[in-house]
């Protein structure tokens, strides 16, 4: 009976190595990783342990398009087709800290983008659902998360992220990554009681605001955090008149 255990053991351990390998992570691109959380990141402020972990952990480079992978670490947001792009590292790092996220929470994001900031969030609560309006990169980092398989609590949907995931509400958290002129109300209402949403508000061709919106009942606290620039939101919110 040991016998058969220390071998059901040895398997699973050969079989975990094996994923692992088969992630693209060289010991370069580690050592970029870690000066970008440290330079970047921490020495900006960021000092939730966790959130630094996730940020240490998940590889960012796996997330740009291949002929910029040599920029995955630096200290700006990069294109990835569609007109969108992969948020700069400190600022994925100020939206999730900002959060207050908890491991037992379930997380709504609008705008999967890359998958990026999707796979950080899942280093870190129970479960992400997470929204991109447009196909190709729908598609594209659906695949890609399948690949990994410290991300299998993310679930993936193709939709205009605006009215949100109403059949998973409600959620401890929302982030929009994408700008927004407004605060789409269907997102509110799929917060919980004390649930916090983060996004980027203004002019969605101009500069932004950060803003912490948290509920309290039927009232909301909101916060500005800093001046942002983000792409913008697409679908209803670009259509919606005031």
């Amino acid at each position: 009976m040991l016998r058969h255990v220390i071998l059901i053991v040895m398997l699973l351990s050969l079989a975990t190595a094996t994923i692992v390998r088969a992630v693209d992570d060289p010991p370069r691109l580690q050592q970029e990783r870690q000066a970008m959380v440290e330079k970047q990141i921490a020495a900006r402020g960021i000092s939730d342990s966790r959130v630094l972990a996730a940020m240490r952990r998940v590889p960012r480079h796996l997330f740009v398009p291949d002929n910029l992978k040599r920029r995955a670490y630096a200290d700006r947001p990069l294109p990835i087709g569609e007109g969108q792009t992969i948020s700069q590292p400190y600022i994925v790092a100020l939206m999730t800290e900002s959060l207050h996220l908890s491991e037992n929470m379930r997380v709504l994001e609008i705008g999967t983008g890359s998958g990026y900031q999707a796979a950080v969030l899942s280093d870190l609560v129970n479960t992400v659902y997470t929204i991109e309006i447009k196909e190709k990169l729908y598609r594209k980092a659906t695949d890609l998360l399948k690949t990994l398989p410290m991300h299998h609590n993310i679930s993936t949907r193709q939709g205009d992220g605006y009215y949100g995931w109403p059949d998973q509400a409600p959620f401890d958290a929302i982030m929009i990554t994408a700008a927004v002129d407004h605060i789409p109300p269907p997102l509110l209402a799929q917060l919980k009681e004390g649930g916090r949403l983060i996004l980027p508000l203004g002019n969605p061709f101009s500069y932004q605001n950060l803003v912490l919106v948290t509920r309290q009942q039927e009232d909301y606290r909101v916060k500005q955090i800093t001046g942002v620039l983000f792409v913008p939101m697409t679908g209803f919110a670009l259509k919606r008149k005031p």
